[in-house]
């Protein structure tokens, strides 16, 4: 039952092949095969990059600098959405103490 059984079909495409088909002339001359040589893989184009002990102390300078920049930036919209929300509540501590007041005068 749980055992997986393969299908056997002789002809994945379903076309039936005679087994008395012999090749023609035609086809014996083609099924030869022509030898060209191979010609040999092309140089690459592009140089190899060595970083210099200069070039690599400025790719990491820039990197810290965006990171520092990119935090920057994060850190003020956390500050902002705190700040926006904390006077949010202080107002709407505000309108109640309104609304309360007016409704019991």
């Amino acid at each position: 039952m749980f055992r997986p059984t393969v299908p056997t079909n002789p002809t994945p495409t379903g076309a039936v092949i005679p087994l008395d088909a012999r090749p023609t002339v035609s086809q014996e001359i083609s099924e030869v095969a022509v030898t060209t040589p191979v010609p040999a893989a092309p140089a690459p184009s592009r140089p190899v990059v060595q970083l210099t002990p200069g070039a690599l102390v400025a790719l990491v300078g820039g990197g810290t600098a965006v990171v520092l920049v990119v935090g920057a930036v994060l850190v003020s919209m956390l500050l902002a959405v705190a700040v926006t929300a904390a006077s949010v509540a202080v107002c709407a501590v505000v309108l109640r103490s309104l609304v309360t007041s007016y409704n019991r005068r």
